[in-house]
Formats: structure tokens, C-alpha cells, sequence
């Protein structure tokens, strides 16, 4: 059984900076694809960034150069590192281990960006 438990989300000016974490219950050294995703209300859940076993990453064109994700596999932790929040990113941010049928998702965590 895996569980992931996020924290780090909260409200912010936006300008702002958040860290979100995704502490996973076992090791996720051999899982190629971590990611974090956020959803609003009415809208479909939006991959944001990704980062593989072997650090590469992906992020979505519109955080790129504000966001940045990471892994610790010694912590079995996934971070996600935002700066400049823009108030259109007001979410829930959920953190994925896996593709496919051996996806597991976090609990999500809010982030809130005021004007």
C-alpha cells in the first residue's frame, strides 16, 4: 500500500512563493514518473510538472523558469517550489506517483493567490 501525504499549500499574495511536499510511505526510487498536478473548480486537472527517475523534467509552458519540481528518493519526498504565484493558479495541488494503473495520488492541498 502506498500513501502520500502533501503539505506546503496555503494563501498568498500573489508575487509570492509556496513549497509543496509529497511524502510518500515507501521508497520512490523505482518510480520513473512523479509528478504535480492542480485542479480549479469546473476545470479539468492540469498536469503542471513532472520529474523521472532519472531527474529529467517537464513543466507546463506557463510555470517554466517560476516553478520548479524535485525528488528526494532518501525521503521518499516530491517537491514542488513555486515562485511568482499568480492568482490564476489558484488550485489544488495533487502529487502523483505512477502512470497507468499504478498511479497514486496524493490528498491534495490548497493554494490560494490573492490579487
Amino acid at each position: 500500500q502506498v500513501q502520500l501525504v502533501e503539505s506546503g499549500g496555503g494563501l498568498v499574495q500573489a508575487g509570492g512563493s509556496l513549497r509543496l511536499s509529497c511524502t510518500a510511505s515507501g521508497t520512490i526510487f523505482s518510480i520513473k514518473a512523479t509528478a504535480w498536478y492542480r485542479q480549479t473548480p469546473g476545470k479539468q486537472r492540469e498536469l503542471v510538472a513532472v520529474i523521472f527517475n532519472d531527474y529529467r523534467t517537464n513543466y507546463v509552458d506557463s510555470v517554466k523558469g517560476r516553478f520548479t519540481i524535485s525528488r528526494d528518493n532518501a525521503k521518499n519526498t516530491l517537491y514542488l517550489q513555486m515562485n511568482s504565484l499568480k492568482p490564476e493558479e489558484t488550485a489544488v495541488y495533487y502529487c502523483k506517483l505512477g502512470r497507468g494503473r499504478e498511479s497514486y495520488w496524493g490528498q491534495g492541498t490548497q493554494v490560494t493567490v490573492s490579487p
